[in-house]
């Protein structure tokens, strides 16, 4: 089976199975075969890889495997170079220390689609997007982040996993790549 490259909308859980009333990966990938390499949060948009290779789906999500993934932040607040510093030096979680391995300031990305619902809008607080690279993956640990550099998460949208990216996949759309494909984007994304 191939890798499956999904753009996972806002508010769709990274699994096939039911759980409540919530929408699943079911809701737009025909088969049950594959199983998500990483996990992105039902509050998360973006990237997320399929596959039903247990070695690539290793290499793609193990933590050893320090296989960078990008992510565009849209945060609450102005970005201060003090801000995308801290981000980078390493900011103090539950769980330990994490640090990007860049942080940097950008406008919003072209051609970003609609969120439903809308992010809220609040006059008196700017906003501002953010690029963010990170090469582990913890329980929602870009909000974490953000929100530990005085900076909250207001959407979450993971672009790309190490050689994967979003590129021309629109909400609930996904292609395909083959394994073979899959390893050889890998081995010259190093």
């Amino acid at each position: 089976m191939p890798l499956i490259l999904f753009n996972k909308p806002f508010r769709v859980l990274s699994q096939f199975s039911a759980d409540g009333d919530k929408a699943t990966l079911a809701h737009w990938i025909d088969t049950t075969k594959v199983y998500p390499a990483g996990r992105l949060d039902y509050d998360s948009e973006g990237l997320l890889l399929l596959t039903d290779d247990g070695r690539l789906q290793a290499r793609i999500s193990q933590p050893r495997s320090k296989t960078p993934k990008m992510y565009w932040a849209q945060v609450e607040g102005e970005a201060t170079p003090a801000a995308l510093a801290r981000l980078e030096a390493g900011v103090h979680l539950k769980d330990g220390t994490a640090r990007a391995v860049f942080a940097r300031s950008r406008p919003e990305p072209a051609g970003l689609w609609p969120r439903d619902p809308p992010v809220r809008y609040r006059k008196s607080v700017p906003d501002c997007w953010l690029e963010l690279g990170l090469t582990e993956g913890r329980n929602r640990q870009v909000r974490r982040m953000t929100a530990a550099a005085g900076l909250p998460t207001l959407r979450l949208i993971r672009y790309s996993v190490g050689p994967f990216t979003l590129q021309g996949l629109a909400p609930g759309e996904y292609r395909e790549i083959g394994n073979a494909e899959a390893w050889q984007a890998l081995k010259r994304h190093r």
